[in-house]
């Protein structure tokens, strides 16, 4: 994780902006009634009506939204301003009641309470991964719960890597990484498995921001020109969207007692 860190500050091009997802927060709203997310149905099957349930890095609400329509009441930590402000908006747009939501990073002093904890997507960059798996546990009574791709989202855009900065990009841990580490923990857990289909974006200028993010690089940088020219030969277009990969990922919905 440090190498990965290290190698992120040797080409990013400008200072780590204070609210890291503020530039793509928009992109992270969506229904919380689908009904095209088999993990999330798993998820939903999990909710005892009535309980509390801590969303940990929730980000724009993809999962705390749908958790508390089919009746849980959720608690929902995230770092982010800019996502808070898309939970916020898709809560409005979408009629959903029971989130509170707590702008923090984790671990955070007096952490809520809960019946469940939840991580989802936001466990491949935890450098000390270990306190943040301690407190996630000290917050549940009766279950965590981690969702994790065989490989993290941002290894879509490793593929952009040797064309702009002329190198391989290292890649974060992912699912069969943390299976291990609960191991090590000397946990019991249960996986289910399934799949997600690629990510894709509504417009090429959404998948730009994303790749941009990625790439550590500025709009009027010098390396700009580089990642569009990457961009045009590796994009995807299908029913006027766009994909970095057509293939679909291996996912995992994780639970074990704390």
């Amino acid at each position: 994780m440090r190498r990965i860190e290290r190698q992120a500050e040797r080409f990013r091009e400008a200072p780590e902006r204070p609210d890291f997802y503020a530039p793509i927060a928009s992109t992270f709203k969506v229904d919380p009634r689908r009904t095209d997310e088999p993990a999330l149905d798993v998820l939903r099957g999990l909710v005892v009506p009535g309980e509390r349930w801590l969303d940990i890095g929730a980000g724009g609400g993809r999962y705390a939204l749908p958790l508390a329509l089919a009746g849980a009441q959720v608690t929902a930590v995230d770092p982010s301003p800019g996502m808070l402000a898309v939970l916020a908006e898709a809560a409005t747009e979408f009629g959903v009641e029971g989130v509170t939501a707590i702008e923090s990073r984790w671990p955070m002093k007096a952490a809520p309470q809960a019946d469940v904890a939840l991580i989802a997507h936001v466990g491949y960059d935890i450098a000390d991964i270990g306190p943040f798996l301690d407190s996630m546990e000290a917050s549940a009574r009766r279950l965590c719960v981690a969702v994790l791709l065989a490989e993290a989202p941002a290894t879509q855009a490793a593929r952009l890597w040797p064309a702009v900065h002329g190198v391989e990009r290292d890649l974060l841990p992912a699912l069969p990484e943390f299976l291990t580490l609960l191991l090590a923990r000397g946990k019991v857990f249960t996986v289910w498995l399934g799949e997600r289909q690629p990510g894709s974006y509504p417009s090429l200028e959404a998948m730009v921001g994303f790749s941009r993010q990625q790439l550590f690089i500025e709009p009027d940088g010098p390396l700009a020109p580089k990642m569009l020219a990457a961009l045009q030969s590796l994009a995807i277009e299908r029913d006027g969207r766009f994909y970095l990969t057509d293939r679909p990922m291996p996912l995992g919905v994780v639970t074990w007692k704390p």
